[in-house]
C-alpha cells in the first residue's frame, strides 16, 4: 500500500457503477489486490478497481476495453442486479505543483496519487451513487403517496380500496427497508485511519458530493414515509372497524324485525 504511481499527463476517469444489491468479492486474484477493505485490485498498468459489498464497483484509470472486460467478469458476482446501473463519474488529475483540491465542476486535483488516494475517492463516489438511487426510489414513493395526502387534506378521507392502500403501504415499507442501513455514508474509509494525511481529502470529497446533507434529507423523507404508512394502516383499521359496526347494527336490526314479527303474530 506504500507504492506511488508515476505522474500522468491526462486525468484519469473514475467511474462508479451501482450494479446490484451486493457484490461477492471472494476469489479475486490475490496477486493483484492492493487493499482488502474495501477490496481494491490492479487492472493493467495504471488501472484500479474497488468493489463495495453493497453493490458498487468503482473503475479508475481503465480503458473502455478494460472496463468492458471487468464488468463482464463481475456480472456473475452481482447479487440482485439492476436493469440500468446508476453511475457517477469524476476525473482525477495529478499536478505536483498544486495542493490537493476539488474545484466545483472540475477534476479532483492531487499533488501525488497512491492507491490509498484512489480508495478514498472511490469511497466517496460509491456513497454518492448509492444515495442517488435511494433518492430516486424515495422520490418515486413520494409521488405515489402524494394523491392520498391531497385527498385527506381536501376531503378528509382517502380514496381507493383496501388493496390500493395496502399497495401504498408496501411501497413505503419496501423503500424504507432498502434504504435504511444500506451503507454508513458518514463513516470514513478504513485507509484514513492509517493515513491521517488523507483526512482533508476525505472531508473535501464529502463536501463536494454533499454526502452529509443528502443523508439528512433522505432520513427526513424516510421518516415521512414511515408516518404515511402508519396513517394508511390506521385508515384501513378504521374502515374495518366501521364495517364491523355496520354489520353488528344490521344484525341487531334483523333480530328486532324478527322479534317484532313474532310479537305481531
Amino acid at each position: 500500500m506504500n507504492d506511488t504511481t508515476d505522474q500522468v499527463k491526462a486525468p484519469r476517469r473514475a467511474r462508479a457503477l451501482l450494479l446490484g444489491d451486493r457484490i461477492n468479492t471472494a476469489g479475486i486474484d490475490a496477486a493483484q489486490v492492493v487493499s482488502s477493505s474495501p477490496l481494491t485490485y490492479r487492472v493493467g498498468a495504471d488501472g484500479f478497481v474497488t468493489l463495495f459489498r453493497y453493490g458498487v464497483a468503482v473503475l479508475v484509470g481503465l480503458t473502455p476495453a478494460q472496463e468492458d472486460y471487468v464488468l463482464r467478469e463481475l456480472r456473475p458476482r452481482v447479487i440482485g442486479p439492476v436493469a440500468t446501473p446508476e453511475e457517477e463519474t469524476a476525473h482525477v488529475a495529478i499536478d505536483s505543483a498544486k495542493d490537493d483540491q476539488i474545484l466545483p465542476g472540475g477534476p479532483i486535483t492531487l499533488k501525488t496519487v497512491t492507491p490509498e488516494h484512489l480508495i478514498v475517492i472511490a469511497d466517496a463516489l460509491s456513497k454518492s451513487v448509492v444515495l442517488a438511487r435511494d433518492e430516486r426510489e424515495v422520490a418515486a414513493v413520494f409521488d405515489l403517496v402524494e394523491p392520498f395526502a391531497r385527498q385527506l387534506a381536501e376531503k378528509g378521507s382517502a380514496f381507493g380500496g383496501r388493496r390500493t392502500i395496502l399497495k401504498q403501504i408496501g411501497n413505503a415499507l419496501l423503500v424504507r427497508h432498502r434504504v435504511s442501513g444500506r451503507v454508513a455514508v458518514t463513516d470514513k474509509p478504513d485507509v484514513v485511519w492509517d493515513r491521517y494525511d488523507l483526512e482533508r481529502l476525505t472531508a473535501r470529497l464529502q463536501d463536494e458530493y454533499e454526502l452529509g446533507e443528502r443523508t439528512e434529507a433522505l432520513t427526513r423523507k424516510l421518516s415521512v414515509i414511515a408516518e404515511t404508512a402508519e396513517v394508511l394502516t390506521d385508515i384501513i383499521d378504521t374502515r374495518r372497524s366501521l364495517r364491523l359496526e355496520m354489520i353488528i347494527v344490521a344484525l341487531i336490526a334483523v333480530e328486532l324485525i324478527i322479534a317484532g314479527y313474532h310479537m305481531l303474530r
